[in-house]
């Protein structure tokens, strides 16, 4: 084709355009390829700068832990995902029935999944199941609740009237809180680890290498009690900041009830001929040896009870029923007390709250047991075929 020929052409395309609406400057399609282009660039230069960030911050955090095993500040997540462990929703304000009986003042309890408080508000537990036991905060505004054992571990929770649960722990082989709410301790794999909960968090954590085998059962001041072994007869106390194990000579006690105010750690033990189980006051000072022992009670071994803030009273499990124990006496006296404990017994002064397996509210007043009055014992309104009850314990309980 000839110059002339082409400018012709050129000419006569022109003319057409003038009478056409003018076309887009741009191909959809390929715009949208284009933006799409620009979009995939940017999330793979955002993940090439979360992973080096993620790369640095894994490598402190291994380079402190190698250094110290103590972490100072922050909410601990022992092992499994973070994200996963607050999903539950906040706690909401539910209506069901309440217990049938009127609690003692400042208690409160879980039915099912609903938590009822003393002052009559009922909030529901649905996203934290299972759980193992609740026990108020020492400023009484919330509630600790420590998860049963799942494929991911035990949990341990702060829960407030208002705004979701946190979880404080997570991924524990065992839990366990001090008496006054202050404290954790726990078993993560071949670790024991003990810390201090202020303001919703798990401060001032101390890990350290755990005998095979043992798990933390309770508190006795600044120690850990600890289990040796699950099957086995035998206690000791652990000492966070130094890692020592003080064994002692025991290899008698199967249970810990409970510590008094003096410190002294009401216990069970496995004594006399032939073997039973007995009662023995251990005394910390001297690695748990026993400064009291009696075999007089007829007790089953379940290791179920608890003992009052004074250090005064134990509720324990009998033959046939549960048992009263005066510990203040010369000769502890047992008395029968109703029946049998099923889970954790909730102390309020010298009243004692426990649930039975088929689901009764039992309260034990120590002065009408001591008066030979009957135990209170009625069902819980609204509890669900195989939903369980579990007092609340107090803050120094």
């Amino acid at each position: 084709m000839s110059r002339d020929e082409l400018e012709q052409a050129l000419r006569e395309t022109l003319a057409r355009q003038v009478a056409v609406p003018p076309r887009l400057t741009a191909d959809p399609a390929g715009v949208a390829i284009r933006r799409a282009a620009r979009s995939q660039r940017r999330r793979t230069l955002a993940g090439v700068a979360l992973a080096a960030v993620t790369t640095v911050a894994v490598s402190t955090g291994m380079a402190q832990l190698g250094r110290e095993p103590r972490m100072p500040n922050g909410t601990v997540v022992v092992l499994g995902d973070p994200y996963a462990s607050s999903l539950p929703p906040a706690p909401q304000q539910v209506a069901p029935p309440g217990p049938a009986v009127d609690l003692p003042v400042g208690v409160d309890l879980v039915v099912g999944d609903v938590l009822a408080t003393a002052d009559g508000r009922r909030l529901t537990l649905a996203g934290l199941r299972p759980v193992d036991r609740v026990q108020r905060t020492r400023d009484s505004v919330g509630w600790l609740v420590v998860g049963g054992p799942t494929a991911a571990g035990r949990s341990l929770w702060s829960v407030r009237p208002s705004g979701p649960p946190q979880v404080l722990l997570s991924g524990a082989d065992e839990i366990v809180l001090s008496g006054d709410g202050r404290h954790v301790a726990w078993r993560e794999g071949t670790q024991l680890g003990k810390g201090a909960i202020l303001n919703n968090k798990v401060i001032a954590v101390v890990r350290r290498a755990a005998p095979d085998a043992a798990f933390p059962v309770g508190f006795a001041g600044d120690r850990v009690l600890i289990r040796l072994h699950p099957e086995r007869p035998g206690h000791a106390l652990w000492h966070p900041p130094t890692g020592q194990v003080s064994v002692g000579r025991d290899r008698t006690t199967t249970h810990i009830h409970g510590t008094g105010p003096t410190g002294v750690v009401v216990a069970q033990i496995s004594a006399g001929t032939p073997r039973r189980p007995c009662l023995a006051l251990l005394d910390p000072a001297r690695d748990l040896a026993p400064t009291r022992t009696t075999c007089g009670p007829a007790l089953t071994g379940d290791g179920r009870g608890g003992v009052s803030p004074d250090g005064r009273w134990l509720l324990v499990n009998g033959r046939d029923t549960a048992l009263l124990v005066d510990l203040a006496a010369t000769t502890p006296t047992a008395r029968p007390a109703g029946p049998p404990v099923a889970g954790e017994v909730a102390w309020t002064s010298d009243t004692a709250l426990h649930a039975t397996a088929d689901g009764l509210l039992v309260q034990v007043e120590a002065a009408a047991v001591v008066a030979g009055r009957e135990v209170s014992s009625n069902p819980v309104a609204g509890l669900a075929p195989g939903a369980r009850v579990l007092p609340v314990t107090d803050a120094g309980s």
